[in-house]
């Protein structure tokens, strides 16, 4: 088995403009799961992709802000975006409770989905960060060039986005298994290097996670450690949130 992609020249160029038929025809499935839900796993239209992804990170890029000095951030391929309006935020240790991921990070977020209605319009303009959690695996291998690209050629400072490389627990209206590309995290540190050539300015982060624990291999260009806390996401009503943790705390 090898971790290189095939040659350039050996495959078509597609873009935003020129996508692969693969890809096309993923996008109108995820826009159906997006629309109907998911009956396999009993999620209604209102939560299938609820952007829960994002949860394990949230401490990780909070110190990405911190250290970039984060103002605006896209996230690409938010789902429904519900992990910006329902969910509080505390880190371990600390008593202070923040009423939403924004005012955690201190940033401004914008959110762009490509299968959800809502957030379909990619936003004009270059924001200090773009993230993207449990999107990368979901796309053609032979988008994920151009895919990847637009992560860069829309962040002004730095990228982050985690990549699963092991199959999903959901399963597509068409049957087929969510995760389009599956791939060890060596074959994507090659892409991701590739791609960034292109942008020497921007600071990426990618973990792609060989199976499912919480943080797999950092593929980066920052030489610098990065220290991040522990964070815990709670319901997004901040009295709810301090009652969470006072019935957590009477078990313990």
């Amino acid at each position: 088995m090898t971790n290189s992609l095939a040659a350039p020249d050996t495959l078509p160029v597609y873009s935003r403009e020129n996508p692969s038929s693969r890809y096309t025809e993923l996008l109108s499935l995820y826009t159906q799961h997006h629309s109907s839900g998911d009956t396999k796993s009993w999620s209604s239209k209102k939560t299938v992709y609820p952007g829960k992804s994002l949860w394990p990170f949230l401490g990780f890029i909070h110190s990405l802000c911190r250290r970039h000095n984060i103002e605006t951030l896209l996230d690409y391929g938010a789902g429904k975006g519900m992990q910006y309006t329902n969910l509080c935020v505390k880190e371990a240790g600390k008593l202070k409770v923040y009423p939403s991921v924004p005012k955690y990070w201190g940033v401004n977020v914008t959110c762009y989905d490509p299968a959800n209605p809502r957030f379909n319009i990619l936003p004009e303009g270059r924001f200090d960060a773009v993230i993207s959690t449990d999107v990368l695996e979901h796309c053609p291998e032979e988008d994920l060039r151009w895919i990847i690209g637009e992560f860069f050629a829309k962040a002004k400072k730095c990228v982050f986005a985690n990549i699963a490389c092991y199959p999903a627990q959901t399963i597509l209206p068409n049957g087929e298994n969510a995760h389009a590309t599956i791939k060890p995290p060596e074959w994507w540190q090659s892409l991701v290097e590739e791609v960034a050539s292109a942008y020497p300015d921007i600071k990426y982060y990618f973990v792609a996670t060989p199976d499912k624990t919480q943080f797999g291999t950092l593929i980066t260009n920052d030489t610098k450690p990065l220290e991040y806390a522990a964070v815990g996401a709670l319901p997004g009503n901040v009295f709810q949130a301090w009652v969470s943790l006072i019935v957590q705390k009477l078990k313990r």
